[in-house]
């Protein structure tokens, strides 16, 4: 009997120091990782404040910030409306088809210029020439480029961009057609009004220029075709 009760005891006994053993060592791990948790976040914080630091110290580079001149960009059109659906993919027959003129004007130039200095575009919309080191940011503005800002966009377009610019005093209908034909494809992409170009729509890429003086539903078509024929062809490719 004695026997039986001290086997039981001993069972109870390791029983009961395996569950403190489990318990320490779960207790270990859940410290471990609150430490770990501790560290990568005291890490991710520095870096944020490491970046944020040095965008403005450098005043964004060339990687597309948003200069002092510029409105902010939004990242979609807001009110967007349907356009009419694709039925022409090639550049130059949506172009005709649409009224449209697609031409490959000489390129001006690619040199950075001083913000403070002026720069003349043969071409309104521009499509190339000298222009200001930093370029603009992609996205939808809601105002015209100044003589000043132009030359951020330009910079864009040396990216690669499409940027679709419109006549203001476009029926709301069609901008906002021109909005949904944006959101259904913004990369690398820019929308913007523009009420001293001599076309309704112009489209442009370093190099390439859609110009449509009357807008119709066919026009869509050809800043379509545009798009996927020259976008991210510019000779300077960046994020």
């Amino acid at each position: 009997m004695s026997d039986r009760m001290t086997s039981r005891r001993e069972e109870k006994d390791r029983r009961r120091a395996e569950r403190l053993a489990a318990e320490a060592a779960a207790a270990e791990q859940a410290k471990r990782r609150r430490m770990y948790s501790i560290v990568v976040g005291g890490v991710l914080a520095l870096a944020a404040v490491a970046a944020i630091v040095a965008v403005a110290a450098t005043g964004g580079g060339d990687g597309g910030s948003n200069p002092g001149d510029l409105p902010s960009a939004k990242e979609s059109y807001s009110g967007a409306a349907t356009p009419p659906q694709q039925v022409e993919t090639d550049a130059f027959r949506a172009a005709r088809e649409a009224g449209c003129v697609l031409r490959n004007p000489v390129i001006e130039g690619r040199t950075h210029v001083p913000p403070d200095q002026d720069v003349e575009y043969k071409t309104n919309p521009p499509t190339s020439g000298n222009h200001d080191p930093t370029p603009a940011n992609d996205g939808v503005y809601s105002r015209a480029p100044t003589a000043s800002s132009i030359k951020h966009f330009v910079h864009t377009l040396e990216h690669g961009r499409i940027e679709i610019q419109y006549d203001p005093k476009l029926s709301k209908r069609r901008i906002d057609q021109l909005g949904g034909l944006f959101n259904d494809d913004p990369y690398h992409m820019v929308l913007m009004p523009n009420r001293r170009m001599p076309y309704e729509v112009g489209v442009t890429a370093w190099g390439h220029l859609l110009g449509c003086k009357k807008v119709n539903d066919k026009i869509f078509d050809a800043i379509r075709a545009f798009r996927d024929r020259y976008r991210d062809q510019g000779p300077e490719q960046a994020a």
